[in-house]
């Protein structure tokens, strides 16, 4: 059996060719993509929502221009999620939470009050989620 002049590892397309940037399905439109489009058919509805995590064969990638300017057909309704075309940050709100999780999770717990842990009479001592434990023989 002959084998193929590109050779059993080589690919069709040159790899400087394809982009890892998702860009418009409508044609002649090379901008970024930030919106995918899905039809419900049985609705008669076009959901036009954020950019989908992967690239979907029924779905079409639209960049800010033509998902603005979508329109759908007559009968047909349009749903616009909110999208975001912005990097997500986070917010002040977030950071705080977090912070304060971090300093609970850092404060020691008092023994003495009988919280939803119950204290095991062989431990010894505990540091953050390790113990301590004696030996049952003593």
């Amino acid at each position: 059996m002959p084998e193929s002049r590109r050779g059993p590892l080589k690919s069709a397309v040159p790899s400087n060719l394809v982009s890892p940037v998702r860009r418009c399905s409508r044609t002649a439109c090379g901008r970024p993509a930030v919106a995918t489009l899905t039809y419900v058919y049985a609705d008669s509805t076009a959901v036009l929502g954020p950019l989908a995590t992967y690239a979907e064969p029924h779905c079409y990638d639209l960049c800010s221009e033509h998902s603005e300017r979508l329109t759908a057909p007559r009968g047909w309704e349009v749903v616009r999620l909110a999208t975001d075309n912005g990097p997500v940050r986070p917010s002040g709100d977030d950071l705080e939470a977090l912070a304060n999780a971090v300093r609970e999770a850092a404060r020691p717990q008092d023994r003495g009050q009988g919280g939803a842990r119950d204290i095991d009479p062989l431990e010894v001592a505990r540091r953050g989620h390790l113990r301590v434990l004696r030996s049952p023989e003593s």
